[in-house]
């Protein structure tokens, strides 16, 4: 029986994870839980409503949302618009996105199985083709759904098709290797060298990420590895040379791309549909005094002999 799994988007076309032109699925679900992320709808593993309440065309005028809910009490309005959930007593069972006609509540996340990604996957098969792309899987962490994963990269190793996980790798290593055999190419982020840090900004320590970055460069698969760049966190000195010694020492150099990605306020209006608050409110930047100094950090790196780009978007 197919592997089942929960998905959040599939974005077609896209070019910045992976090498050529690939369909990205994003899976839902992760232990991490940083500050700066731009999909919050990632966080939880299973299927929920998110509210947009510019949509609502009011609750005098509809309420069909209401009616519809079968916990009461559950949707908050506020000068007669849904504003929000009780997350509290929530249930999940999206009686009041299928009954929305405006658009005001959107489902974040769905079931699909194998097959069903397959179907569109196989859509771009000539894209894959023509520019050397394929399937990359992200999340949230995917490897939360490894099973999933692993059917998954195995039906597409089946048909030809490149495949890239972008992981946190904060898992198991079981989980780990239940993807690996079906996996080209690897990425994954470092975000911060001091797992005290680290834990603050992500709510995770970083032992068992680091480690598993080591047993991966000790593989024949690829690996690129990203810092997200976030100011006053991460983009420090001192920080910048622990993760160089790191990749030159203990990944033994052998990363085929640092890129560096620099901080930006994305996804802001997730959190309001969600009911969360956006943790990145304070951090103002000036923007091309920012992008001179993660230019700065790049040419560290590579004078450091770490092949280091400014993005996500590699060199041909």
């Amino acid at each position: 029986m197919s592997q089942q799994g929960i998905i959040f988007n599939i974005q077609r076309f896209t070019i910045h994870d992976g090498p050529g032109m690939r369909t990205e699925l994003f899976l839902k679900g992760c232990p991490l839980r940083c500050r700066w992320c731009s999909n919050p709808e990632s966080w939880t593993a299973h299927i929920q409503p998110g509210i947009y309440k510019s949509k609502c065309i009011s609750r005098r005028n509809c309420g069909s949302c209401e009616e519809a809910c079968p916990a009461e009490g559950t949707l908050k309005f506020t000068r007669g618009k849904l504003a929000f959930i009780d997350r509290s007593i929530c249930t999940n069972c999206l009686a009041c996105y299928q009954a929305c006609p405006s658009d005001a509540i959107k489902q974040w996340g769905q079931s699909m199985s194998v097959e069903d990604c397959m179907k569109e996957i196989r859509k771009d098969r000539g894209y894959y083709d023509r520019s050397g792309g394929g399937v990359t899987v992200s999340g949230g962490e995917p490897l939360i759904q490894s099973d999933f994963v692993a059917e998954l990269f195995q039906a597409c190793k089946d048909e030809g098709i490149h495949t890239c996980c972008e992981s946190t790798f904060c898992a198991d290593w079981k989980e780990i290797e239940k993807v690996l055999p079906y996996t080209d190419l690897i990425i994954s982020d470092i975000k911060h060298m001091d797992s005290g840090i680290h834990k603050e900004y992500t709510g995770v320590g970083n032992e068992r990420i680091l480690e598993n970055l080591k047993r991966l460069a000790g593989g024949d698969r690829e690996l690129i590895l990203r810092i997200p760049v976030i100011p006053n966190v991460n983009d420090d000195m001192a920080n910048i040379e622990a993760t160089a010694e790191f990749i030159l020492n203990e990944l033994g150099g052998r990363v085929r791309t640092l890129q560096l990605l620099s901080f930006m306020r994305l996804g802001e209006e997730k959190y309001a549909s969600l009911g969360m608050p956006y943790q990145m409110e304070d951090v103002k930047i000036n923007r091309k005094v920012f992008q001179k100094h993660v230019g700065e950090l790049a040419e560290y790196f590579n004078s450091r002999g770490i092949h280091c780009l400014v993005g996500t978007k590699e060199k041909q």
